[in-house]
């Protein structure tokens, strides 16, 4: 099985910043949406103290003049785009940078989506499949029932309420890694140690 990337997202504080660093998870996220009980400050972001992760920022409907001023005021490494962005945006972000989201309960055949992403490729460095129909942080798995026969043209994330009691028994394969947020959270915005470290102890014992 080949390693799994481990992104810890909807990170407020430094502390939690640390405790992802120290576990050595692969990527961390920030949320640059301000309704979002985890949007957290561009500059407060850039402030603290990067090591191997690397740094990914979350938006929704802002412009890319608004999304690259972030970017460099946070320190970050890639943009994860929430907002239905076409792939001439992600051409402008930079290709290498981007990770597109998806919501594959948007659509009722499996046709249908792999139009959809299909039309992503070349201009997205990951995918990432999401529960629901848009946003995040819904707190459960994706409901499709064709989720395994998607045949993604980029390396794909898979979202939606992961954690140490679901993690186990992912129906997914191919998965580049995993985006992990609500799942493991004290409350919105803190994280629960013990429960990175234990997703973190089931997938690395997977290798």
């Amino acid at each position: 099985m080949n390693r799994l990337h481990i992104k810890v997202c909807g990170l407020t504080t430094e502390d939690d910043l640390k405790v992802c660093q120290d576990m050595a998870v692969d990527l961390t996220g920030f949320i640059f949406h301000s309704p979002s009980p985890r949007n957290v400050d561009p500059g407060l972001v850039g402030s603290w103290k990067k090591k191997k992760e690397l740094r990914v920022g979350v938006f929704v409907n802002q412009k890319s003049e608004e999304i690259l001023e972030i970017f460099d005021a946070a320190g970050l490494d890639l943009v994860q785009l929430h907002g239905g962005q076409s792939p001439d945006v992600c051409l402008a972000l930079g290709s290498l940078r981007v990770i597109r989201v998806f919501w594959p309960e948007r659509f009722e055949t499996l046709e249908d989506f792999q139009l959809e992403i299909d039309r992503y490729k070349d201009v997205c460095r990951y995918f990432l499949f999401d529960a629901g129909k848009c946003a995040g942080g819904h707190g459960r798995s994706i409901l499709s029932p064709w989720l395994e026969k998607i045949k993604s043209p980029e390396p794909f994330f898979l979202a939606g309420g992961l954690g140490p009691e679901n993690i186990g028994n992912l129906p997914v394969t191919g998965m580049a890694g995993l985006d992990l947020n609500s799942g493991v959270e004290l409350s919105p915005g803190r994280k629960d140690p013990r429960k990175i470290r234990k997703v973190l102890d089931i997938v690395r014992r997977k290798k």
